[in-house]
């Protein structure tokens, strides 16, 4: 059996003193700085979910902006070739007009040589004519050697005609 002796009650009285001084200055301490260290944590964890919810926010209007970003950048360059297309038939067009132009002011300057050309030839035949008159009117030829003036003339043209 247990004897309850006046040792026995002092360690009791002793333990609950102990335990009442270890209660006031060390567990209410503890429980204190644990409670701090708990909301601590709770409030890094509050913290770390507004962040993150903020990153994913953030993330969200990023990726918006990046796809407004590209699709700007596509309408850009959708642009840009367009006016590329247009410039290039517009260059194509006015070479075009160029070609035609300068294709018109050869077959004009062709038409002109072509008739100075024959204007020049006209005065030769002339020349020649009047050359071969001369000859006709200054001898008095016999039909032999009319025929013979008349055959030289031609001969004459050939080689005007042979020039061109």
């Amino acid at each position: 059996m247990i004897e309850i002796n006046a040792t026995m009650i002092a360690q009791i009285l002793n333990f609950l003193i102990l335990a009442a001084i270890l209660r006031a200055l060390a567990y209410k301490p503890v429980a204190k700085m644990l409670k701090q260290r708990t909301d601590k944590i709770q409030d890094t964890i509050k913290k770390a979910d507004a962040d993150k919810k903020a990153a994913a926010e953030t993330l969200a209007q990023y990726k918006s902006q990046l796809a407004d970003a590209q699709k700007r950048a596509e309408e850009i360059v959708g642009k840009a070739e367009l006016t590329a297309r247009q410039e290039r038939e517009a260059l194509v067009a006015e070479t075009k007009k160029e070609i035609e132009r300068l294709k018109q002011n050869a077959q004009l300057e062709i038409q002109n040589e072509r008739n100075r050309a024959f204007e020049q030839m006209q005065k030769e035949i002339v020349t020649l004519s009047l050359a071969a008159a001369e000859k006709i009117v200054a001898k008095n030829l016999t039909s032999k050697e009319n025929d013979k003036l008349v055959s030289d003339f031609i001969a004459d043209l050939d080689n005007v005609e042979g020039m061109k």
